[in-house]
């Protein structure tokens, strides 16, 4: 397992061993000790989900606030993604900055995303399936989000948006500017 540090502080991008034979492929996706070490922090993840999309389909940019703030263990099942991640914490070294990843299930690359972190993602397939593991439960009154075209952030999220299926609610998520009031 490779993990290799993204330009935002505690977010990392994980290269798991890929071993083939003639039977097909076998990695693992996840191994607690691993992780930890490699990390620095024991997480301790607690929920798992699962989202199917369509093309086009644009998730985010959602974070949940205060005590129910989550880390996330991302990574695409079936199909791809430009995965975003914008640090929301107002003391790291690189707020307000993004980072972006396409992660496919060709690559088998894992995103980690640090609690403070708004997180979002774009199916550049049809029929993506995308996972995540969570070290926290949700909790409807602490979700939170920046809206994906946030002209501060200046996201290129590499798709034209007169295509992307967004929910009515992303659509009206708050800017970043409107987060530091």
């Amino acid at each position: 397992m490779n993990i290799t540090e993204t330009l935002l502080n505690g977010c990392y991008v994980i290269e798991p061993a890929v071993y083939t034979d003639e039977r097909g492929l076998f990695y693992e996706s996840y191994q607690k000790k691993r992780f930890d070490e490699k990390i620095g922090l024991p997480i301790e993840f607690i929920q798992d989900n699962h989202s199917e999309s369509r093309k086009g389909t644009l998730r985010g940019l959602h974070f949940q606030k205060g005590e129910y703030a989550q880390s996330k263990l991302v990574r695409v099942v079936k199909g791809a993604v430009l995965d975003v991640v914008v640090d929301l914490r107002k003391n790291s070294e690189t707020f307000g900055e993004h980072f972006k990843v396409k992660l496919s299930d060709k690559n088998r690359k894992s995103l980690f995303i640090p609690k403070g972190m708004a997180h979002g993602f774009l199916a550049l397939e049809d029929e993506t399936i995308f996972t995540y593991k969570c070290d926290n439960y949700y909790n409807k009154e602490s979700e939170s989000g920046v809206v994906f075209n946030d002209l501060d952030l200046n996201i290129d999220w590499e798709y034209n948006e007169n295509e992307m299926i967004i929910s009515p609610k992303d659509l009206v998520l708050p800017t970043f500017k409107s987060l530091l009031v």
